[in-house]
């Protein structure tokens, strides 16, 4: 277990460059979760403040309006973190989290982590370049979510995933690719324009849909409709 841990904390984009040395100091620092699918790890508007890197597995962080929508805001995969903002802030949280796989989590409460912002500037070098990204994602999503219509919002969503598996550039498999529900919390509309979106794709032969996968046959089309509706 502790060969574990201390691979899956060298793995974090925030502590790849610490010595075996400073990562057991932050490995005592932590306390060691194990989680299944679907388990909630922090709620909306909770008062906690704790700090969780993903040693294994991922989470999704997701809000609810009052009225009961659901907007799904990011996946966070192993290698990277979440809670910094409160732990930071210590204001509630700003979404809830929940599983998408089992997996393993270390949780740092915010007064070690603000402790070890500065006994390493390295991490926290690391931090704000992560927080400067997560500033710069957010502001592309205000910008996408103000200007496209939801078929622009779909192809550039379907982009950024087959982007994400594509070994030739031409051809991409999602897997597992997620809902037609999944997407719409994603991008801000509802499942039956999504899967209206889809089906066109579909008919124009750019991509194959299966159970729980996404072929994309022609990722330069999938491309250029993603320009074109930037550049309308």
């Amino acid at each position: 277990m502790q060969g574990r841990q201390l691979l899956g904390l060298k793995k974090n984009r925030l502590l790849s460059s610490l010595s075996e040395t400073q990562l057991n100091i932050i490995k005592e620092r932590c306390l060691w979760l194990q989680h299944e699918k679907g388990q909630q790890i922090i709620s909306q508007n909770d008062p906690s403040t704790d700090v969780f890197f993903v040693i294994e597995g991922a989470v999704r962080a997701k809000s609810y309006s009052p009225s009961g929508r659901e907007v799904s805001f990011i996946d966070i995969e192993e290698g990277n973190i979440f809670g910094e903002f409160s732990a930071i802030d210590h204001q509630e949280r700003a979404s809830s989290v929940f599983a998408l796989e089992a997996g393993l989590l270390a949780r740092m409460s915010s007064g070690d982590f603000r402790q070890t912002l500065l006994d390493v500037p390295e991490v926290a070098l690391q931090l704000i370049e992560l927080l400067v990204a997560k500033t710069r994602a957010l502001s592309d999503r205000v910008f996408e979510f103000s200007t496209l219509p939801v078929q622009g919002r779909v192809t550039l969503e379907l982009l950024r995933l087959a982007e994400k598996s594509t070994d030739d550039g031409v051809t991409a498999q999602i897997k597992p690719a997620p809902t037609h529900y999944e997407l719409a919390t994603r991008i801000s509309t509802h499942r039956e324009a999504v899967t209206r979106e889809l089906n066109h794709l579909v008919d124009e032969q750019i991509i194959t849909l299966h159970r729980r996968r996404m072929e994309v046959l022609n990722l330069p089309k999938l491309r250029a409709l993603v320009d074109q509706a930037l550049n309308e």
